[in-house]
This record gives C-alpha cells, structure tokens and sequence, in this order.
C-alpha cells in the first residue's frame, strides 16, 4: 500500500484503517458516474490504494493577526490536517466529441470524493504556417516520397523520430493519429488557414502539418541546443504530433497515454499550430516527465504557466533563426495565442495577466480556487519581471506596488538566464505538490546553483516573486557579487575517436576560479580546469556534462552551468568515415573549389555556422569540392548523409543548373553516380539525403560534389553535414 505526500510530508495510519469498504473497480464506477456516466474510455482506467493526507492551509506564527488581504505566499503553510484510506483513480475518457480526463481521490470506505483535477492539458487557440511564412523543415525521402519524419531528432518512439501524422478528422472521442504526412516533392503547404471539409492532404491541408513539424523542430533543437535537455523526456524519446483532429475543433492538447501532440482545425479560432502554442504543449510533456506538476489548484497554476513560459521561450528561440546556444532576449510577443485568435486578443498576457479579465496579477489565499489557465497568471506575470524587469510608474501594464524597495523598477536578467533559472527549477526540484511559495524556494535555490548566491540573478528571482506577492522585496544593491556563469558549455558531436571539449566561463566573485566537472551527476577526477576534453567512444554517446565553477572568497560562492550532451557518430561501434563534413574547420579535409566553404550572408547552415554553396552565381560556372575516404572490407554498413538546401531564380520544369554527386575512384573515373540535383529539386529548408556505399567496401574513393550553372538565373546548393558512417 503506498502512503501518499504532499510536500515532503508523511504520515500513517492505524491498521484497522487500512481495510477497504469499496474495490476498486467501485471507486472506477463512481467516478465514471460523476464525470462522464455515457462516455468511453480512451486509456484502460486504474485505481491504487494509499493512504491519501488531507491538507489544510494555516498561517505561520508571524502572520497571525493579518488581515486575508495583508497575507502574502509565504505567510501560509500547508499542513496534514488528516489522512484518508483511498483509491487514485484516473480516467481517460472521451464523451460527446468531449475528452474527459481526470485523476480522483475516492474515500475508499464511503465512496466520497476526496479531491479531483483535470488531467487533460491543453490550449484553446489555432495554429497554421501561415503565421511564418516559407520555414525550412526536415524531411526524410525514401525512394521518390518525402515524409514528414525527422531522423535527426529524437530516437524510438512510435515512428523512430519526430514526425507529423494526419488524423484526418479522427473523432477527439477516440482520435487516430493517423499516418505520416507524404509528398511527391518537398514543397509543402499554401499557408493559408485550413478550408473546412477541403482536402487534409493537399497544399491547403498540409499547411496545418507544416508549422507543427517546424514548431516541433524549434521546441527540441531550443531544449537540446540551450539546455542540454533532448525531446520531452530527457532521453531523446521522440515525439509526433497530428494534426487535423476531428471536424472545426477548437483545442490542442498534450496527450500522456502516447507522450504527444493533437492539434484541431478551429472554429471559434484559427487552426491550432503556432509556435508558442506548439512550444506550450509539448512543455507539458517536459513537466509530465519531471516534476508531474498536479492539474489542479497552485500546482496546476504553475504547471499552465511553465508551458506558457516554455512556449514564449521557444517563440523567441524560432523567431532569431531557431540556432545557437542561447535564448534570443527578444522576439517573443509575451502574449500567448495572440496569431491564433480571430478577435486579436491573445488568450493571455503574461506581463498583465489581469487584462483577461480572469487572471489575478499577484497570489492570493483564494488563487488554489481558480481554473488552473487563470491561477498560472501571476507566475507568468513573475517570469516577465524576471526576464525584462519592471516599470515604476503606477500607470503602466508592467507596474507592482509590491516593489516598495530599491530601484522601484526592479532589472530583469534577460530571457536565457530566466529560462534556465526557470527551467532547473522544475526539472530538478519541483513536486507534483509545489506551490507558489514553495516554487520561490526552489526557484532562487535554482538561481543560486547557477549563478552564485547573493548573485544579481538571485536578487532578481527574489524581487519577481515579491512582485507577485510571494515573499519580501528586497534591494538591488544586496547583491554581493557571486560567481556567475557567463559562457555556458556547448553540445558536441564527434565522431568515435576524436576529441569531445566541453568549456565553461565564469566572472564575478574574487578570482582565481576552481572548476569541477561532472559527468551525468557524477564527479570527474582530475577534471579541473575551465576546459575538460576526452576522446570519445560510443559508449559515450548521450552522456551529460556540466561544470561547478568556485572562487577564492570565504565563504567560498559558486555556480553551476548548464548541461551540454555528447553525441559520438551513430553508436554500435560505428565510425564517421569523412572529416569536417559540417565544414566547421573549413575548408580542412575538403579539396576542389574550397572558396565555397564557409559563413556567407544570404545562406544559413544546417547545423553550427558554416556550410558549403556551390552555385549561386547568376553566371556560367563550375564548382566541385571532394575527399578521399576509406570504407574498410570489413565493414557491414557504410551510410552517406548529407544535408542539402536548393533555391533557385529559375522557374519552370528544364534542369538549367545541376549539382551531380558521384562516386569516384583515385585516377578520378566515376564509379557511381548517386544522384543529380537541379533547380527543378528547389524547396525551401534542407532535406537530408541518405545513400547505401557498401557497395565500394575495400576501397579508397572520392566523394564528389560536382555544380555545373548556365548563363543566366542563378541556383544555389547548399551542402552541410557530410557523414559516412561505416560500421
């Protein structure tokens, strides 16, 4: 039997307590009865029994005598008033195009509900590319038919990557994700908001698929790239979303049963796939997998508002290109859902969350009574301080007259800094049960980690929450100037064998700085110094790094970075056969008209900062770049990929200009031609190209990337990220 806590708290119960008047398939009843009596059951339903603590509020002995209104978070404390032998039911049901989702506390002697939340996370709003524009998406072509499957994020799941199904206006009672969106080009979608009972597989109806796939590509590479942080659970389990589901729906919602993503077409809204509303659901995922934040009360207020910080995050990330290590400080719009409401007015504001006309600005004794998108108002109210600061004139949106201490405007720390703040905290230290005041806690225990304590960033989360009414304002200059980390360590990929550095930079506090470096928690001896470098080998593929930089202060102050992971070649004891194929190094290992490789205004990379562009000249040209690479005899695989962006001037279906890659051996013949590319190919973003070379087994030969452009209209291709793994 499990006894259940809340908030670290435990009790137990005298044993003739423990026996049950009702089974559990009676608690089942019940609660189908109260919530859904003619509905379905989506998920299987459960029960299990426990030992349930009832909590009740009460003031610490400082806030006695203050009046309801005076009360700020932490002068209440959530104490067991008394335990409960019961049954946590949780049903997933589905009445009347309704999804019907709750976890119920059911006293198992009396069959009363002791407690219930919703379970179904969700958005009301729309989604479409017709928010973005034309936006590069990743692919996968097998034979001559493009899907939308990414390969190249995430591992496992249902599709073996990161995919867009078609639910084809499934019912929402017992939706079907459908298959995986196909095309016989990589053109997709007309960017315009889904025409009702039109076609969900033609240009208009693969819109609604195009910005899920490119929101979905944003919310992994912002968590992988800034945090360290891969897919929704961690572990780079992949994810996929369908879009589509059942006729006019107004919703979008993270489903837990299969760890993702639905998206309706709307009816009172736009259809349900903008970026912060993507970048929304599948924050819930995060939180699903961490800190189980529960649906109800201030921890289903933080758990909304974590996805509403995670969706503007995520927004800002895509907004700045969707690359680098850092979340842009701006092109976020602080407004959740504002391009998918037909009105204009977004669903919410987090810098004012009062002008919903629900929302409380600040916390309140009677917030825990609120729906859980009203109760989320003031913490997203408390990020927006955090990250931008805040106003000192009473007449202004971004104004507290909890600030009372000085500057009256209190600073805000940018949003890369909030968010990993943020992001730490309810990944690492928030329960299913945190509330406000605990969330403040564990907050500024985050920033402390990070940053240092008495850090500017830990004043910061100090004087947001104070903002909001949790906790006590205080000074700017309190800050004692701790340690802080100014260049967070970077996520590497290396093929086995080679060199893997992880370096970290810090300031603030009193120098010299020690360093120690962990490995997925763990503690590397002899890692001491600002940089640590290891030659990795498979087995170090998705391994975790981070950094806790000292100074020589006593007492000593210091900071944690974030989490940069490992990823060497494609594990299984494979070996990456070409060097720099991300032309990172440069021209280093490449030959032929090299002046091609490296970082040009007007083209952008598939991965870090260079690339090479053949064509693009307008002009009678010819450009080839090559290398020489050795497929053992002993190999049993040998797979070349490359990323390939094609744009052209040219209309029409002729073949004006070509690119023409070719195998070839070392007196320069060609021994196989792989494919041959023209601006009839041109589609917008890179498509990764995937060819079988165990056919030249035992052989030294040439890659060949050979572009031929005529006289006129220029076409550009784009190369990045030329692998050949052998195995």
């Amino acid at each position: 039997m499990t006894t259940a806590a809340q908030h670290g708290r435990t009790g137990t119960v005298a044993p003739a307590d423990w026996t049950p008047t009702l089974g559990a398939n009676d608690a089942i009843a019940a609660v189908v009865k109260a919530v859904a009596p003619s509905g379905t059951h989506r998920w299987e339903p459960s029960a299990e029994l426990l030992i349930y603590p009832v909590m009740k509020s009460v003031r610490v002995a400082s806030a006695l005598n203050k009046s309801e209104a005076a009360l700020n978070a932490m002068d209440l404390e959530e104490v067991v008033d008394h335990y409960e032998l019961a049954y946590y039911v949780k049903t997933r049901m589905a009445d009347q195009g309704r999804l019907v989702y709750f976890d119920t506390m059911v006293n198992a002697k009396t069959g009363a509900v002791i407690a219930q939340w919703k379970a179904l996370q969700t958005v009301v709003g729309t989604g479409n590319s017709q928010y973005n524009g034309q936006v590069p998406i990743q692919t996968s072509l097998s034979g001559s038919t493009y899907k939308m499957l990414d390969a190249t994020r995430g591992t496992g799941g249902t599709y073996g990557g990161m995919a867009i199904t078609n639910a084809n206006h499934s019912s929402a009672n017992n939706p079907n994700a459908g298959s995986i969106y196909t095309n016989t080009t990589n053109t997709w979608g007309d960017g315009q908001q889904y025409i009702n009972g039109g076609s969900t597989t033609n240009a208009n109806g693969q819109t609604a698929a195009v910005n899920a796939l490119w929101g979905l590509m944003n919310t992994y590479d912002a968590m992988k790239n800034v945090l360290g942080w891969q897919s929704l659970d961690g572990n780079n389990t992949a994810t996929y979303i369908a879009a589509h589901v059942d006729t006019q729906y107004d919703n979008a919602f993270f489903e837990p049963g299969c760890k993702c993503m639905y998206i309706g077409d709307g009816s009172s809204f736009y259809s349900l796939g903008s970026i912060d509303v993507i970048g929304h659901e599948m924050s819930h995922g995060v939180t699903d997998a961490t800190s189980n934040l529960t649906y109800s009360g201030e921890s289903g207020g933080l758990n909304e508002s974590n996805s509403d910080i995670g969706g503007e995050m995520v927004e800002a990330y895509a907004r700045n290109g969707g690359t680098g290590s850092v979340i842009p400080a701006s092109g976020n719009d602080w407004m959740m859902g504002k391009e998918i409401s037909k009105s204009g007015q977004p669903l919410r504001w987090m810098y004012k969350p009062s002008k919903d006309g629900g929302s409380p600005d600040a916390w309140s004794s009677t917030i825990k009574n609120l729906d859980v998108h009203y109760s989320s108002g003031p913490n997203n109210r408390m990020f927006y301080f955090l990250s931008q600061g805040s106003n000192a004139s009473s007449t202004s949106d971004y104004y507290s007259k909890y600030l009372v201490k000085s500057p009256a405007a209190m600073t805000g720390i940018g949003n890369d800094k909030a968010f990993r703040i943020w992001f730490k905290a309810n990944t690492t230290k928030f329960t299913s049960s945190t509330n406000y005041a605990d969330a403040r806690t564990k907050v500024l225990a985050a920033a402390t980690e990070l940053y240092g304590a008495g850090s500017k960033e830990a004043i910061a989360v100090q004087r947001a929450y104070a903002a909001i009414n949790v906790g006590a304002d205080i000074d700017e200059t309190g800050a004692t100037g701790g340690v802080s980390i100014t260049t967070q360590p970077s996520n590497v990929t290396v093929a086995a064998g080679a060199t893997a550095s992880f370096s970290v930079g810090a300031s603030g506090g009193t120098s010299p700085y020690t360093y120690k470096w962990y490995r997925n928690g763990a503690v590397i001896s002899g890692a001491t110094s600002a940089t640590y470098s290891l030659t990795a080998q498979a087995a170090d593929n998705g391994a975790v790094f981070n950094a806790v930089v000292s100074d020589s202060s006593s007492p000593v102050k210091t900071a944690t970075s974030g989490n940069a992971t490992l990823t060497v070649g494609s594990g299984g004891g494979s070996t990456e056969r070409v060097t720099n194929g991300g032309f990172e190094s440069g021209a280093t290992g490449w030959s032929g008209t090299t002046g091609a490789i490296g970082s040009f205004s007007g083209q952008s990379a598939y991965e870090g900062t260079k690339f090479a562009w053949l064509g693009g000249n307008g002009t009678t040209a010819s450009e080839t770049i090559t290398q020489a690479v050795t497929i053992p005899s002993t190999a049993t695989a040998a797979t070349l990929t490359f990323a390939l962006h094609i744009d052209t001037a040219e209309s029409g279906s002729t073949a004006y200009d070509k690119l023409v890659v070719t195998v070839k051996n070392s007196a320069g013949s060609v021994l196989g031609t792989l494919a041959t590319y023209s601006n009839v190919n041109a589609a917008s973003g890179y498509q990764v190209r995937t060819f079988n070379m165990l056919a030249y087994k035992g052989q030294t030969v040439t890659l060949s990337f050979a572009m031929n452009e005529d006289s006129s209209l220029q076409t550009s291709f784009v190369v990045d990220k030329v692998s050949l793994i052998t195995q």
